[in-house]
């Protein structure tokens, strides 16, 4: 019995040139040797890159325990701030701060003694009336500002007239720092007993005094009404379009937007806009000064008079006293403001 030969296939070459179908390529040793070569290589190009990528970002990446030179010195820039922050406020704080516990030089004992008669002092008798009278004062005008403030400035900010924006915010910068004898002047010449508007509306007869706790308290709001402008105008820019769209899509009117979403935003912008207003009504003397004298008393006007020497003999740093006590009441205000402030800091950025 005769055993057929087994067939051997022919190369890929030899069955293309043939006409039959391609079948299989061969690998050949010197082509696996290629391939093997080039896979090695490209291998090594990328091995080579990220090392480069990564020896790269090395460099550039802080090394641990060693800042950026650059880094170290960027409080350079705010060296000036901080030269004039303890120049103007650091030192005589702390001078107020020994003076209000030591005896003045007047005294008996020659002064520099130990007491605590300057602060308990300042908190008795027509001083606790006049720190109490400040604060009533900077209460009520910084609320009414604020409430009054809030809807200009939301006009201001809605409004599609640039002219009328900028003009309104020029003439609140103007008017929050339009104080002093000047203003006093122009409420007396209008507003007072004898002003053209009491006598021409007959405001004397209604029972109208511009010399009173009410008549300074609008004196006031002559310039912190501006100032709360251009104070929350910023804030209010900040409150974004899709928050108040999404709350007329889900069927809330003007008065619950305002009620859920926008206020609670502002509050903290808002309180520290009180603040604001809370400190330029607290720490105001020349108009009051001015206008009213001491028929209306005020923390300022004490500090004043005690600075012009009108005070006990051996009492000289009482106005020291009452200076201690004006920054104890700002630094009380601000510890309410400063944690709100960094609440709403993720809102409104």
């Amino acid at each position: 019995m005769t055993t057929a030969p087994t067939p051997v296939p022919a190369p890929a070459s030899a069955a293309q040139s043939g006409g039959g179908a391609p079948g299989p390529a061969a690998t050949t040793p010197a082509t696996a040797d290629a391939t093997t070569a080039k896979a090695t290589d490209t291998t090594a190009t990328t091995a080579t890159t990220a090392k480069s990528t990564e020896t790269a970002e090395t460099a550039r990446a802080p090394r641990p325990g060693k800042p950026r030179a650059g880094r170290g010195r960027a409080w350079l820039a705010a060296l000036p701030l901080l030269l004039f922050f303890l120049v103007g406020f650091g030192l005589p704080a702390v001078a107020i701060a020994i003076g209000a516990f030591t005896t003045s030089p007047d005294a008996p004992d020659g002064g520099g003694t130990f007491t605590t008669d300057n602060l308990t002092g300042s908190l008795q008798g027509a001083y606790w009336t006049a720190l109490w009278g400040s604060v009533k004062l900077s209460l009520l005008t910084a609320l009414i500002a604020t409430v009054v403030g809030l809807p200009l400035a939301q006009a201001v900010a809605t409004s599609r007239f640039r002219v009328f924006r900028e003009a309104v915010l020029s003439a609140s910068g103007v008017l929050a720092n339009f104080g002093g004898v000047p203003l006093a002047f122009m409420f007396v010449a209008t507003l007072g007993n004898a002003g053209e508007v009491t006598k021409k509306f007959g405001l004397t007869s209604h029972g109208w005094n511009l010399y009173t706790f009410t008549g300074l308290s609008v004196v006031y709001l002559y310039f912190l009404v501006p100032l709360m402008v251009i104070t929350i105008t910023p804030a209010l820019e900040g409150l974004r379009t899709q928050w108040r769209e999404a709350a007329y899509n889900n069927g809330a009117t003007v008065v619950q937007y305002w009620r859920h979403v926008a206020l609670p935003v502002l509050v903290p912008s808002l309180l520290g806009g009180f603040v604001l207003l809370f400190g330029a009504s607290f720490a105001a003397y020349a108009t009051a000064e001015a206008m009213v004298g001491s028929s209306v008393p005020l923390i300022s006007m004490q500090i004043g008079d005690a600075l012009s020497g009108n005070v006990l003999v051996g009492q000289g740093n009482l106005a020291l006293a009452l200076g201690l006590d004006m920054i104890v009441v700002a630094c009380l205000v601000m510890a309410v403001y400063l944690p709100l402030q960094r609440r709403s800091a993720k809102w409104l950025a």
